[in-house]
């Protein structure tokens, strides 16, 4: 009777190992519980960000706000701002880099720079990426921007996963660009 037990024992752990190696990371899926999505919007990491429509300097309309084909990057920046001129060559091989998967807007924030000055920033930096100028400040302050840059990361599903206030080391931030595309 022991015999047949360890037999059978036996039997299932062999049998569990085909079944964990044939189905791998599918075993693992299937018993994490997905997060539900958000349904507040605000400006933090975990909820959904604040929806905008812009025309950029191209003239095209850039939208943020629900599911993308792609993650997003949204950089509040002006062109009087020294860590937004440091930044601005780092952004600009993070969006060739990454043109297949991330979107990058950056948004002028015009209310405290000029038209003029933005301009001559993105031929100066050759910014690849669109720009929009936020005359009144409005997305600005929708986003609760204190400081430039800031950068917001969104997800494909529109969900904010990282608020980025100033500048950090150009690895630390294309860690967090991998690890928002590939959430």
């Amino acid at each position: 009777m022991k015999r047949n037990l360890y037999i059978l024992l036996a039997f299932l752990v062999l049998a569990g190992v085909v079944v964990y190696q044939s189905a791998g990371d599918k075993i693992q899926a299937a018993f994490q519980q997905e997060k539900p999505m958000p349904t507040e919007t605000k400006p933090q990491a975990g909820y959904l960000a604040p929806a905008f429509t812009a025309t950029g300097l191209d003239g095209k309309e850039y939208r943020v706000g629900g599911a993308q084909d792609k993650a997003i990057l949204v950089n509040f920046w002006a062109s009087w701002c020294d860590p937004c001129q440091q930044e601005a060559p780092e952004l600009h091989a993070l969006a060739e880099k990454y043109k297949d998967d991330l979107n990058i807007y950056g948004i002028n924030v015009t209310k405290y720079d000029n038209k003029k000055n933005a301009k001559s920033f993105v031929e100066k930096y050759d910014v690849n990426f669109p720009v929009m100028l936020d005359l009144k400040g409005t997305i600005y302050d929708q986003y609760k921007g204190a400081v430039f840059p800031t950068n917001v990361l969104i997800d494909k599903n529109g969900v904010v996963q990282d608020v980025i206030l100033g500048i950090l080391p150009s690895k630390d931030l294309e860690k967090k660009i991998k690890h928002l595309i590939e959430s």
